[in-house]
């Protein structure tokens, strides 16, 4: 399984992202895929999950203003993100594991594969 997140930069506050992790290798129908974020000096955080039947978490500082989505015909995860604060600035990563069909989590050490990650910042 491959990964590759896109769609980074740099944005003033109160404006609008929309990051794509584009994906290839197994089947990933039963994975859990997820998009997670990493601050300078701070732990890997998970932001939004969504899995196989489409069900969808959030975390708590980002309920309202993401939203997480995919394209399977694309092969394509997405974030859209908007409203967005300097303390969302921070290394975006998608990750993938498979879940055997059920609810996804936040536990990092869950996922298997992760792309390189995409820098955003917000001033």
């Amino acid at each position: 399984v491959q990964l590759v997140e896109s769609g980074g930069g740099t944005v003033q506050a109160g404006g609008a992202l929309t990051l794509s992790c584009s994906y290839s290798g197994n089947n990933l129908r039963a994975y859990c895929m997820g998009w997670f974020r990493q601050a300078p000096g701070q732990a890997r955080e998970g932001v939004a999950t969504i899995d196989t039947h489409s069900n969808i978490m959030y975390a708590d500082s980002v309920k309202g203003r993401f939203t997480i989505s995919k394209d399977s015909a694309k092969n394509t995860l997405y974030l859209q993100m908007n409203s967005l604060k300097p303390e969302d600035t921070a290394m975006y990563y998608c990750g993938v594991y498979d879940a055997h069909g059920g609810r996804c989590s936040f536990r990092e050490d869950f996922y298997d594969y992760w792309g390189p990650g995409t820098q955003v910042t917000v001033s």
